[in-house]
């Protein structure tokens, strides 16, 4: 977006704004999750989990008179409540909640109603308290997702603008909740990509809305990493257990890759069943609590124990047993229609392989809990740079830079390797390939195709508005530009005669002899219609054609 100086300085307040409110919202959800633990997995089946201590909580697990028995049922009714609410006020709430926001970003102009907002950290916050095995990530992303779309609109922003206060608004939240406000920002603007790709316009302004969502948070929780690590356990050893960190990226990446296909699987296999949506959080949530009577460790978001993990507390066969528990609990509670995120599942997974790779390896446990809590998330959400940073600010493990870009590196590799062949690529199934899929760039080619068509001083086109011209292209309708000529876009089919062929060749020939192509689109890149291009199929054409042209193109284009 080309801003002017009162542009800029209107989108820097803003930007303010959305910090703080992410930091109000943080503040309210963390208060709502304690609450609802309170309330239901420690008032009603007695059982508290260790949490931090930097959260205020005790490093303690509490087991209450009836033992665990009682944990099944209250994360079924904490599953009921949740579909009873997500059903009636706002199904969008449903799930993971950072789906959500790349959806909105890529597939409906950044639109997201408001209700979604307090009905997603109101769910997530009984899914969470009632022992289900999910994170706050996805709420707090979603939720304030939700404020930034809605404030867009409330002060008349456009289509451009609402997509990046959705982004804003996530930085800001996860920055707060997390205390990690460069990865949070890193992380609004890398997640809506399967592939190394950024949404890099919008990083400035998502990390001073981070920025400032953290600095008001950390006056109330305070400004020290989540998790405490002894910095003599962060010292590295022989480079050779430099091998060992990529070894546990290996492992990572193995893991990253059957995460989400384990998932989506069980995300499926909850749309077959033939169940009332309102049952369904309770039916996950049930399985969940059965998984917890012989692990208890996988209800909630495991923080403490991932801290317990950190401390070398944990035996080579429960960190092995955990990591598999996590996965199968997770899929549980959040596929079946339950709210909650899949970072914290995420962390717990990496945590306890780092712990197991620490084990075998007879080396300290901290570094490798850190660098496989990195290394999991990277590999399941391709978020390699947002992963690093967030898990490195999240326990101050700035050293640990390098054997965690290694372990990153791997794992992103293994895993990218592996999902090239299955369904599943990811644990954001909304995610695009790269900004040249995204319909959110298909305007911005398009402007750049019709300053290609004004640069030849086409005198019909200068007579019709940019909004106009964009709003009739974008629906498929061919513009006349005069001169029994019209203009118009399309998807070249992968059925065409003319995929495998040069504009030289087949360039006239896709609607008769006064077929003009003015760009074709590949992905991110624009392309000239040079000559000797050769179409390939899903080519983005802009060209024009004759009149009778219009009807011959329907053979070999579909609309954008």
């Amino acid at each position: 977006m080309a801003l002017d100086k009162s542009d800029q300085r209107r989108l820097i307040l803003d930007t303010v704004l959305l910090g703080v409110t992410g930091a109000v919202l943080v503040w309210l959800f963390n208060a709502a999750v304690h609450w609802s633990t309170e309330l239901l997995l420690s008032g009603i089946a007695g059982y508290r989990p260790p949490g931090l201590p930097t959260e205020g909580d005790t490093s303690a697990e509490t087991v209450g008179p009836y033992g665990l028995w009682l944990i099944p049922l209250v994360t079924a009714l904490g599953g009921l409540i949740v579909g009873f609410i997500t059903n009636w006020l706002s199904p969008e709430a449903q799930g993971h909640g950072t789906d959500a926001v790349a959806r909105s970003f890529h597939r409906e102009g950044g639109s997201m109603r408001l209700r979604v907002a307090p009905v997603k950290l109101l769910a997530s916050a009984l899914t969470i308290g009632s022992g289900g095995s999910a994170g706050r990530e996805g709420p707090i992303a979603q939720a304030m997702a939700a404020v930034g779309a809605w404030y867009a609109d409330l002060t008349g922003r456009n289509e451009d603008y609402r997509r990046l206060y959705l982004l804003l608004g996530a930085a800001a939240g996860i920055s707060a909740i997390f205390r990690s406000p460069i990865g949070a920002a890193l992380f609004a603007v890398e997640v809506l990509y399967a592939d190394m790709e950024f949404e890099a316009g919008a990083l400035v302004y998502a990390t001073l809305a981070a920025i400032v969502a953290y600095a008001l948070s950390g006056l109330v929780t305070g400004f020290g990493p989540l998790f405490l690590v002894n910095e003599q356990d962060l010292i590295l050893g022989s480079p050779l257990d430099y091998a060992w960190y990529a070894v546990l990226g290996v492992s990572a990446g193995l893991v990253a890759a059957v995460l989400p296909l384990v998932f989506y699987r069980v995300r499926d296999g909850f749309q077959r069943l033939r169940a009332h949506p309102v049952l369904k959080p309770a039916i996950g949530g049930l399985l969940t609590g059965l998984v917890a009577l012989a692990l208890p460790q996988i209800l909630g978001g495991g923080y403490g124990w991932i801290q317990s993990a950190i401390d070398g507390q944990l035996t080579l066969g429960l960190v092995l047993a955990l990591a598999a528990a996590k996965i199968g609990s997770m899929s549980f509670s959040i596929a079946s229609g339950g709210s909650g995120g899949v970072f914290a599942p995420s962390l717990f997974v990496g945590a306890m392989l780092g712990g197991a790779c620490a084990a075998v390896a007879d080396l300290t446990a901290a570094p490798f809990v850190v660098v496989g809590m990195a290394a999991v998330f990277a590999g399941a959400a391709h978020v390699p740079f947002a992963a690093m940073m967030m898990v490195v600010e999240m326990t101050g493990g700035y050293t640990l830079l390098v054997p965690s870009a290694l372990g990153v590196l791997v794992s992103y590799l293994v895993q990218r390797h592996i999902a090239s062949s299955i369904r599943c690529r990811s644990i954001y199934e909304a995610q695009v390939g790269s900004r040249g899929e995204s319909p959110a760039h298909h305007t911005e080619h398009l402007k750049i195709a019709l300053r290609i068509l004004r640069e030849q001083r086409l005198t019909r086109l200068e007579k019709l508005g940019n909004l106009d011209l964009l709003s009739l292209l974008r629906s498929g309708v061919a513009v006349d530009i005069g001169e029994g000529r019209k203009l118009l876009v399309g998807i070249l089919r992968a059925d065409s005669p003319f995929v495998g062929s040069t504009i030289a060749q087949s360039g006239r020939g896709l609607a008769g002899d006064d077929t003009n192509i003015i760009a074709v689109l590949r992905q991110e890149h624009m392309l000239g219609p040079q000559p000797d291009l050769v179409l390939e199929a899903g080519d983005r054409l802009v060209l024009v054609c004759g009149v009778a042209g219009t009807e011959v193109l329907g053979r070999h284009l579909d609309s954008w």
